[in-house]
């Protein structure tokens, strides 16, 4: 069966996002009252599994072998049948 997976890998509280910081200070020079921005990276990835188990199983794999640096990013992720 196939599977999709979208990935969002962000940074952990406490590390700086010199991107979202960027962002943040675009939006207030256009007039927008912004407090805090920050940018994520999103990964879709679709591959054959054997069941919604398995799926998760190899999308959480993917992501502690080469998506995701433990030390400074969290991620969460959604597994779907693709038709």
């Amino acid at each position: 069966m196939k599977y999709r997976s979208k990935i969002e890998v962000k940074l952990k509280p406490g590390y700086l996002d010199p991107e979202g910081e960027s962002v943040k200070k675009a939006l207030k020079l256009l007039g927008y009252g912004v407090e805090s921005a920050g940018v994520s990276k999103v990964y879709e990835v679709e591959f054959e599994a054997k069941s919604p188990g398995e799926a998760r199983r190899l999308t959480d794999e993917m992501c502690r072998k080469l998506l995701v640096n433990p030390v400074k990013d969290d991620y969460k992720f959604v597994v779907e049948k693709v038709q």
